[in-house]
């Protein structure tokens, strides 16, 4: 009898040993709600003109237990708060979209659209063509001509496109006025597949770029794949998924002209895009 119980008990902890093993080896999916993933989110969220402030909106979401909110205003998702503000200097029609990331990684986006009537008259682009729209736009931008071949910017409709290869590098840039002491903000959108050994950097500077010469000195933003951005698919504005550069606000103790320079090379590039390139006075 005392034989016949050990075998019981035995048998007993091997078979919950097996029950335990068949539902440690389950993946989640297999349960259809396992308790961990939040599938009622909601991201909807309301637009409201800040009171005092020229074409500023905030942005609130409406939803709880989100861990991450996701914002969208036209140039890329950016990880904001529950409660975000964003800044639209240009008449326009913006496709506003909010995504909502809840536990176990489940998400839900809502998306509006905000009209904004009047450009802000104190915020206006410094800039001729940043939009690329037109060959009018395009014809605002200079090729700075670095290597003799292997890099070439192209212009598109709404985007222009460099294509580099064999460590070689090509440029763009247009003169603007400066007043003297004044803060100006300097951004643009950037997408791309991800490169290889590769640089994208942003120049605002006194010294005239030369035609046949490599450009140098203070870089503003930028992409930088030794520095760990661009290696991989990205897509936002620059001065938020680079990883190069001392600052997209800058200022110049005299006023005159001065140079936006892009330039961009390396081994394998393949191709960066852009838009929505600007400088504009901060207010």
């Amino acid at each position: 009898m005392v034989l016949n119980k050990y075998i019981y008990k035995a048998t007993s902890l091997f078979g919950l040993l097996v029950v335990f093993l068949i539902m440690g080896c389950q993946p989640e999916d297999s349960f259809e709600n396992n308790g961990l993933t939040d599938y009622d989110l909601n991201s909807d969220f309301t637009i409201s003109p800040i009171s005092g402030a020229t074409n500023r909106y905030l942005l609130k979401s409406n939803g709880s237990n989100i861990l991450k909110h996701l914002w969208n205003s036209g140039d890329g998702d950016y990880i904001g708060s529950s409660e975000n503000e964003i800044y639209l200097p240009d008449a326009g029609t913006y496709p506003i979209s909010h995504t909502a990331i809840g536990k176990g990684g489940a998400t839900s986006t809502s998306t509006q659209e905000l009209i904004v009537e009047m450009s802000d008259p104190e915020g206006g682009n410094m800039l001729l063509g940043g939009k690329f729209l037109t060959p009018e736009d395009h014809a605002q931008w200079s090729i700075l001509n670095i290597s003799a071949s292997g890099a070439q910017w192209t212009f598109n409709e709404g985007s222009a496109t460099i294509a580099a290869s064999g460590w070689n590098q090509q440029g763009i840039f247009q003169a603007v006025e400066v007043e003297a002491n004044t803060d100006y903000s300097i951004d643009m959108k950037a997408w791309g597949e991800g490169s290889t050994d590769t640089w994208f950097e942003v120049y605002v500077s006194t010294i005239a770029p030369v035609q046949g010469s490599d450009y140098s000195g203070d870089i503003r933003i930028g992409l930088n794949t030794w520095n760990g951005c661009g290696n991989t698919p990205f897509e936002g504005k620059l001065s938020l998924i680079g990883c190069a550069g001392s600052g997209n606000i800058i200022s110049f103790p005299e006023a005159g002209p001065v140079y936006f320079i892009i330039k961009c090379g390396g081994a394998d590039v393949g191709e960066i895009s852009i838009t929505n390139v600007e400088m504009r006075k901060v207010n």
